[in-house]
């Protein structure tokens, strides 16, 4: 049997604002006539994080073509920014559990490099229980979705992790989408939407299947069971944990369909989850969506999405002939602040091997205590029947050593 490495999941937030808020006619504008922008991004755990300030205050977003607006949530560390206009308005992502409050925050000036939006709208959500740096392991702020991809054509390169903003100039594109496939896109409520080719049975004909291109997914693929009897759960899957939402946690199944085809592209023996009906039958009401692609399927490619022209140009990477891989530990950890530590360590023994008491006895203890601060490792969720599950690992437990090192 064939062991894969771990891999963190983290599921794509996705939310559903309960007020209408339709495509603003400025956004992201070049504050230059330079022909295009060049931002380094960290790519962690199938996330795509770059630098963004926001009323002047340097902030980390998680790139996310998954959603519509703008969502700023670690307000603990965010103390130096100033918000005005603020009206309360209620949110649903997925999960179990109930909308919340939030506020809607208008007239805020965000700033990437010279790409620059004066009168940007920025939902700010006050539950400290949400908060993706425990996830992530670095810290995150936010969100930014359709509203950094609406003006320009936003490439991104995940082998040499930057994002390109192309100015409005045809020369350029045509330069860069040269070896590039272009696919049509839908935007519905400035969220991509593709179309692929799904095996599910080797026996039947592939499903045509309308999924959502999800940046905030780490997944390969999602589908939806209750919304096409096409959709079939391999006859060998796993019940799992598939991540945390704004409104709760996300159950559902795991396994390898026999394959997925995106234009001129295939993917033999992909990993596809499917979300509980209770996780998904409020959210994204749109009409004939499937599933998702995620992270782990966008990650090998080179991606320019031109939403003007409703289409995505694709060029294969390096990560492309990558196998899929799984959680096979069934342990699901995150970063839950620090803590000081007390360690002993030995000092300076050529000095004390010479110190002696008052009776002549040479004096052996050389031994030290410092303290030191630590990051803590928390057990987010454990598989049913999992290895570790069978370890006798449980939710909440803290990680106190690894191969009896402490961390």
């Amino acid at each position: 049997m064939k062991i894969f490495l771990m891999k963190y999941k983290l599921i794509a937030i996705l939310i559903f604002l309960f007020s209408s808020n339709g495509w603003t006619q400025n956004g992201f504008q070049f504050e230059t006539n330079k022909k295009k922008n060049s931002i380094p991004f960290k790519f962690i755990n199938n996330l795509i994080i770059i630098p963004i300030q926001v009323n002047g205050v340097s902030l980390n977003f998680m790139v996310d073509t998954g959603i519509e607006e703008t969502i700023l949530f670690s307000v603990d560390e965010t103390d130096g920014v100033s918000f005005s206009k603020i009206e309360k308005v209620r949110i649903k992502g997925f999960g179990s559990n109930e909308a919340f409050d939030a506020y809607k925050s208008d007239n805020n000036k965000l700033e990437i490099k010279n790409y620059i939006d004066n009168n940007h709208n920025i939902y700010l959500v006050l539950d400290q229980n949400i908060n993706i740096s425990s996830q992530v392991g670095v810290p995150v702020n936010g969100i930014i979705g359709s509203k950094l991809f609406q003006n320009n054509c936003v490439k991104i390169d995940y082998i040499s992790k930057r994002i390109v903003i192309y100015n409005k100039n045809e020369k350029q594109l045509i330069s860069a989408i040269k070896n590039y496939y272009s696919y049509p896109i839908q935007l519905v409520q400035g969220k991509p939407y593709l179309n692929v080719n799904a095996f599910f049975n080797t026996e039947k004909q592939p499903l045509n299947a309308k999924v959502l291109i999800d940046t905030g997914n780490t997944d390969a693929f999602w589908f939806f069971k209750h919304k096409d009897k096409g959709i079939e759960i391999p006859i060998k899957n796993i019940d799992d944990f598939l991540g945390r939402g704004f409104s709760g946690d996300v159950f559902g199944k795991r396994g390898r369909i026999p394959s997925i085809s995106i234009g001129n592209y295939n993917f033999k023996d992909p990993i596809a989850a499917f979300p509980d009906t209770i996780a998904t039958s409020d959210i994204d009401k749109i009409e004939g969506r499937l599933g998702s692609v995620g992270s782990e399927v966008m990650r090998r490619f080179s991606t320019i999405y031109d939403y003007n022209n409703n289409l995505i140009y694709l060029k294969k990477n390096s990560n492309y002939k990558e196998s899929f891989s799984f959680n096979m530990s069934g342990v699901e950890v995150q970063h839950q602040g620090l803590q000081w530590i007390t360690e002993t360590y030995k000092s300076n023994t050529v000095v004390n091997n010479n110190l002696f008491d008052a009776n002549g006895n040479k004096l052996e203890n050389n031994l030290k205590y410092r303290f030191e601060l630590k990051p803590i490792y928390v057990i987010a969720n454990v598989r049913k029947d999992s290895p570790a599950a069978i370890a006798g690992l449980k939710k909440e437990d803290v990680i106190v050593t690894i191969n009896n090192q402490n961390g």
